[in-house]
């Protein structure tokens, strides 16, 4: 997909000024048709992304943290102090002047939606937002699964804002249903019912429990302490519900050294429930509670249940999960997310470079964010048509976030399933070139032309993602998928920050440069390819170290304390 920007010379009674193309694109991605012009007295809410003062401030600052070579590692930002997340992110007065002053013109009031205020929002009719942005807002149709949005192929703001608004929301971002990383048909059809003596001598290459994982990487059982300053998150859409009385039954099976009574607390977004009764428990919403409350040990859990009435319209609450955080004084300092898009060209490069601004803003104040990587392969997401097309990456690839792949088998091998490979929309970063160039180079002219070798690699690391047993209405069963691996290594990390904290240290916050930095401190493994597209995908065996099927390889307990510095 081609992004441009181009000059006309339109202007508006009520705003003269030469309007510039702000985005466009050339056509709806595949999978969605359009139907008709959006009625002009038709509700739009918008969301304008305005630059930050100090975007560049805010980069170095992270890069200092985060640098295990740098004099300040690990000093992260705070929200409130002198030296703050949201000084760098706020935008400038005279920005929020010339915004304000425009809307002003059509008679609009906007509020601001971040704590920075580098998110603003507005509610207007189509009639107006086609005035204000010089375009057509219609309504498209999403042919796989029925879903309409209003969105458009372009719009314009005046010359004189192009340097104060990053991008607005929801215009040129296209995307289907938000899908679970775990397919929900992955729930096996037989049950398991033995009893919880028969858990500890399961076959690991049948099953995956606690258990498993807790010999396989060397994970500590034994229960924090009570003052643990640890914290761990989840995300959650789609009205997924994380049932309590699953859980009760998944630590009675699978962690009977552990209270019975540890649960986890739920925040509410965007008209979120969470309900308990009178509806199925979500798969995916029980895999990521039962893997992260059933590893951690007592470190407090938190279910960020994102609603459907999301303020960043159909793109089901991704930037709101992380804003929300961003709102907390103590946001959870591990945040885990198993959903995602098809592919990364579906969303605008503007909303996908605003919302990794974001998780930059978070990461810097000492969060590690983690993502599954997604389950088609190479192809990203199931049911993707691309043989004989480019590999089409995943979403998202925003190098702030930790994306995770799978493994399967003791000796474990890169899980078939893992979407891996390398960013249309983010270049390769500094802190995995080494490791990345090494593969690409061994890689030779295999599958040249078909990715994009100056691109940001994933994933970063992996964990185990095939046959994991779960707890759903009452009863046992097996689910696949990143979103498996993703909250079992982010519960590493929550482990790891809870003995760097007690020893009064700060917690590991931003992964990857560290992550790259300490190739010893993961199982490397070196066999299993993620095919797709018609092809075999790439191999985890072409060299030691990083490949696009496991990354940096899956952890190890031990070591990585080590390389944390504990």
């Amino acid at each position: 997909m081609k992004w441009v920007l181009t000059t006309s010379l339109l202007s508006s009674a009520v705003w003269a000024s030469k309007h510039v193309v702000h985005e466009k694109r050339d056509s709806a991605p595949v999978g969605f048709t359009h139907l008709n012009l959006a009625p002009d007295d038709q509700i739009l809410n918008l969301r304008i992304n305005l630059a930050m003062a100090n975007q560049a401030g805010l980069e170095a600052a992270l890069q200092e943290a985060s640098s295990p070579t740098s004099p300040t590692f690990r000093e992260w930002l705070t929200k409130e102090q002198a030296c703050t997340v949201e000084s760098f992110a706020a935008p400038t007065a005279e920005t929020v002047q010339a915004v304000t002053e425009w809307l002003n013109s059509f008679n609009i009031t906007s509020t601001p939606a971040t704590p920075a205020g580098d998110w603003i929002k507005l509610s207007v009719p189509v009639q107006t937002a086609n005035q204000l942005l010089n375009t057509q807002f219609s309504i498209f149709n999403h042919t796989e699964s029925g879903q309409t949005s209003v969105r458009t192929l372009e719009y314009s703001i005046p010359d004189d804002l192009q340097a104060h608004v990053k991008t607005i929301h929801p215009t040129t971002s296209f995307n289907g249903p938000l899908r679970g990383r775990s397919p929900i048909t992955a729930i096996s059809a037989a049950k398991f019912t033995p009893e919880a003596e028969k858990r500890a001598t399961v076959n690991c290459n049948a099953t995956i429990t606690p258990a498993c994982l807790q010999t396989l990487y060397g994970i500590p059982t034994a229960q924090v302490s009570s003052t643990t300053k640890s914290s761990i998150g989840v995300a959650a859409f789609s009205a997924q519900n994380a049932n309590e009385n699953d859980l009760a039954i998944f630590l009675k099976d699978f962690r009977p050294d552990l209270p019975s009574t540890l649960t986890f607390t739920t925040e509410l977004f965007d008209g979120a429930t969470n309900s308990q009764t009178g509806s199925r428990a979500g798969v995916e919403a029980d895999l990521d509670i039962q893997y992260t409350v059933g590893l951690v040990n007592g470190i407090p859990a938190f279910f960020e249940d994102v609603g459907s009435q999301t303020q960043d319209g159909a793109d089901d609450g991704f930037l709101d999960s992380i804003n929300d955080l961003l709102a907390q004084t103590n946001p959870p300092l591990v945040f885990s997310t198993s959903y995602g898009f098809d592919v990364e060209s579906d969303l605008s490069l503007s909303l996908t470079v605003a919302y990794c601004n974001a998780i930059m803003q978070l990461t810097s104040r000492g969060v590690s964010v983690t993502f599954a990587s997604g389950d088609g392969g190479v192809a990203s997401t199931p049911g993707v048509q691309c043989n004989g097309k480019p590999f089409p990456p995943t979403f998202p690839t925003c190098p702030y976030v930790t994306l995770v792949g799978s493994t399967e088998n003791v000796p474990e091998i890169g899980a078939g399933l893992t979407a891996g490979g390398f960013s249309n929309y983010f270049p390769q970063q500094s802190w995995q070139a080494d490791a990345v160039n090494a593969y690409i180079a061994n890689l030779g002219t295999t599958y040249a032309g078909l990715y994009n070798a100056s691109g940001r690699a994933y994933p970063d690391v992996s964990a185990q993602g095939e046959r994991v047993e779960i707890v759903v209405d009452g009863e046992t069963g097996l689910v696949a998928g990143t979103s498996c691996s993703s909250p079992i290594f982010s519960s590493v990390i929550a482990l790891l920050n809870d003995e760097l904290l007690s020893a009064g240290k700060s917690p590991l916050g931003f992964l990857n440069p560290w992550i790259y930095a300490n190739p010893q401190a993961f199982n490397d493994i070196t066999s299993g390819n993620n095919p797709g597209c018609g092809t075999q995908g790439f191999s985890a065996s072409k060299v030691p170290g990083w490949d696009p099927v496991t990354g940096m390889g899956s952890p190890n307990y031990a070591a990585m304390r080590t390389a944390a510095g504990l």
